[in-house]
């Protein structure tokens, strides 16, 4: 059962990180369903071929740095890799991006990507605290913000949110109003090939998102 609740008349999206609500209800509560599930993105058909020297720089510096707080996390493994994704795709990068739909549906979006020849975004955040359950509520909320300033003619909106180490992916569907918390986690910089690919992809419009795994 999912209870329904009152949410403050003013929100910003930093305070959905925490509010003590499930982000079912809290999707509900704007009208669309949620689960969690795995989902079967496609992988780029480019030729990634920065992708082993950016791995190689991560394992070779990643001993050396401390990462108990969220301006090292930012720097130093999640710059790096949408430094390399907008290298690939030529899309513009916008941070700390500042949107606002309504009183419940406002704030700063951190990164916010725009492909420059078609139009297809990517949304990320950074989980406070290395707290990736309480920052996909965030980031579901975000992409619903987007969904209601996006074209009409987009069906999905893809975002991910990260702790610097480790990636989740979100995928919010207009057209069955739901979003979709994948199983799936990208670690990086183990799981970087991967997870640049399906970045690409993404940017890219290369056959979006396929039917998830069984």
């Amino acid at each position: 059962m999912i209870r329904n609740i009152t949410l403050p008349d003013s929100l910003s999206f930093s305070d959905y990180f925490k509010l003590n609500f499930y982000p079912e209800e809290i999707l509900n509560y704007f009208g669309y369903s949620f689960e969690m599930k795995l989902l079967n993105f496609a992988k780029s058909a480019c030729e990634l071929v920065e992708v082993a020297a950016l791995e190689k720089r991560l394992f070779n510096s990643l001993p050396y740095i401390t990462f108990d707080n969220e301006m090292a996390r930012r720097e130093f493994l999640i710059a790096p890799v949408l430094m390399d994704l907008i290298d690939y795709t030529k899309s513009r990068l916008k941070v700390a991006y500042a949107l606002t739909v309504n009183n419940q549906l406002k704030g700063e979006l951190d990164y916010f990507i725009e492909s420059n020849s078609e139009n297809h975004q990517f949304l990320v955040i950074e989980a406070k605290d290395e707290n990736l359950e309480r920052g996909f509520k965030q980031l579901a909320v975000e992409m619903v913000a987007l969904a209601h300033i996006l074209e009409e003619g987009q069906r999905y909106i893809h975002g991910a949110v990260s702790i610097g180490k480790i990636w989740q992916f979100g995928l919010l569907d207009r057209q069955t109003k739901s979003v979709i918390q994948d199983l799936h986690l990208y670690r990086v910089p183990d799981d970087l090939r991967d997870l640049m690919s399906i970045l690409v992809a993404i940017l890219n419009g290369e056959n979006l998102y396929l039917p998830a795994s069984a």
